[in-house]
């Protein structure tokens, strides 16, 4: 369950990050990029650790 999370989570983040390069017309989604990759990575630093 955790990693499908975290798997959406990175997806999403690459279609933030390269979306506008796929399509002009793909929203901007400024800092959410930003902050979708630190949620994954603070995720998967967690379910390493044993914590989640």
């Amino acid at each position: 369950m955790l990693w499908t999370i975290i798997i959406i989570l990175v997806i999403l983040w690459l279609l933030g990050f390269f979306g506008g390069n796929i399509s002009p017309r793909f929203p901007r989604t400024g800092n959410w990029i930003h902050t979708l990759i630190v949620i994954a990575i603070i995720l998967i630093v967690l379910h390493l650790i044993g914590v989640v």
